[in-house]
């Protein structure tokens, strides 16, 4: 495949880690291959490099350039790209405390050939930052972003974004640029063809800033983006802000994320109101990756208001979303989130999707109906897909509240899962719209959204496609150039298909 093959509305993608579904990159193929054949196009593989179990779940690589042995090595990788379009993540605003770089600067301060190449205090203040300079900063997590550490018997303030164990990069050091390009170069030799700029907003840092999304950073994403497509790669740019920000930033970039989109649709299925899903609907950028769940939480910065501009929902809206899903969860996400667990994103509600609607399947499969007709690359995450409820034994083993969204799944359990009518409903759905993407190749309108019912239309040279969403009673219906589907188990599959499933 090529970068070419990435359709700006292709098919569905999985979004999984290798070790909670299939355990290894040869069982992760066989699941693709068997229980979710046919369902997916491409699968974004979060990360894979030595290790997958560190501070942060994968995003602190010791060695992004080395597939955690446990899993295989590049030519697993390159084996899954044989069937499905291939992402990964280049984690460009940090590197793990224990990667060998690091602890080459540690043990050697300026005699270290990596010096220059983690970002401190001091390199970007002068020295010592005063109270105003780090309250401007934007940050996932309270206090200040910078961690006391020896170098070389010096004390330093480093720069820790995100958590002590994740050092940021200073990406303009010619030091942490050939690194980069080292990373790019052996995704490409796994034959990724989505690249997944993670957390790049935060990468440029400038005295008297935010340091978060600057006009720098839009010349570092150029930069980066040359590469990659001289890779024969495409990039995704993953930012959580404002939304007239996300629109600004798509003007300017290959992919972004549609952000806003899950907790629009959680509004409009826990209010059966469709009005502001429909407005951003009709304003929303199109180059864009569709999520209701990903590996983090579930954001609401991306409907929020900033400072004294409107968000996409009332900031009363916003509050009485986020106790919706407390209710639906039964509580549990309140357990996850902010302050009651380690969490690195205090604007984010952890919980799995299915358990931010109560775990009521009709819910589950509008939403995601939803999500897979509106215009954009649909990606859905593992624990989406299987309908997981929320993970409060993992949750309670590790006190990560990232993790009540992390499930693990063994190989053999997976069949039975597939087997469960909302999962098989999930999984009929994605093949549906992986087999029709070319209904999903024309002219995209909102029709209507009024009285709690969403009317949504495709206008393609492959057929005319209406769906009629009604929040409330939690039905559709879809006219198919005239034939009327009311059930998923309606939905027209290829014979092929059909016969692929569980095989």
């Amino acid at each position: 495949m090529s970068s070419s093959s990435v359709g700006a509305n292709g098919a569905p993608q999985l979004i999984t880690y290798v070790d909670r579904l299939g355990g290894d990159l040869a069982g992760l193929r066989r699941v693709l291959d068997g229980p979710m054949a046919g369902a997916f196009g491409g699968v974004h593989l979060l990360p894979f490099f030595d290790p997958i179990d560190g501070a942060d779940a994968g995003f602190d690589p010791v060695d992004h350039a080395t597939v955690d042995p446990r899993l295989g090595d590049w030519s697993g990788v390159a084996a899954l790209a044989e069937t499905h379009e291939v992402m990964a993540d280049l984690i460009v605003n940090h590197v793990s405390a224990d990667s060998a770089e690091f602890r080459d600067w540690v043990a050697n301060g300026a005699a270290s050939e990596f010096d220059g190449m983690f970002l401190t205090a001091d390199a970007v203040f002068g020295g010592s930052p005063d109270p105003d300079e780090i309250a401007a900063i934007y940050r996932p997590r309270p206090g200040a972003p910078f961690t006391e550490m020896q170098i070389a018997g010096e004390t330093r303030q480093v720069w820790t974004t995100f958590t002590a164990n994740q050092v940021d990069l200073d990406v303009d050091h010619p030091a942490a640029w050939a690194y980069l390009i080292r990373v790019l170069d052996a995704l490409a030799s796994g034959r990724v063809t989505l690249v997944r700029l993670d957390a790049v907003g935060y990468a440029i840092k400038r005295r008297g800033t935010s340091c978060f999304m600057l006009p720098e950073t839009f010349e570092f994403i150029g930069r980066l983006s040359d590469e990659c497509r001289a890779r024969g790669m495409t990039m995704l740019v993953e930012i959580h802000s404002y939304f007239e920000t996300q629109i600004e930033i798509a003007r300017q970039v290959d992919l972004v994320y549609d952000f806003a989109l899950p907790p629009l649709v959680l509004h409009a299925l826990h209010e059966a109101d469709a009005e502001p899903l429909a407005a951003w609907l009709r304003r929303r950028p199109t180059n864009c990756v569709t999520v209701l769940d990903t590996h983090d939480g579930i954001g609401v910065v991306d409907v929020a208001s900033e400072g004294d501009r409107p968000g996409l929902l009332p900031d009363a809206a916003v509050d009485a979303l986020v106790e919706s899903i407390h209710d639906a969860s039964g509580g549990q996400s309140r357990q996850a989130t902010g302050a009651a667990a380690s969490n690195l994103d205090l604007y984010q509600v952890n919980c799995t999707f299915p358990a931010a609607l109560g775990n009521d399947d009709a819910a589950t499969v509008i939403a995601r109906l939803i999500q897979l007709l509106v215009p954009g690359i649909p990606q859905v995450y593992y624990a989406g897909v299987l309908a997981a409820p929320n993970d409060m034994e993992l949750l309670a083993r590790t006190g990560v509240g990232r993790d009540i969204n992390r499930p693990y799944f063994d190989e053999p359990g997976l069949e039975a899962e597939a087997e469960r009518p909302v999962v098989a409903d999930l999984l009929r759905l994605c093949r549906w719209r992986t087999e029709q993407s070319a209904r999903f190749d024309g002219d995209f309108e909102v029709v209507g959204a009024a009285d709690g019912v969403l009317t949504l239309r495709w206008t393609a040279e492959a057929g005319v496609t209406t769906a009629r969403i009604d929040l409330a009673a939690r039905t559709f219906a879809l006219d198919l150039d005239g034939v009327v589907v009311t059930s998923i188990g309606e939905l027209p599959l290829d014979a092929r298909t059909e016969r692929g499933v569980g095989a």
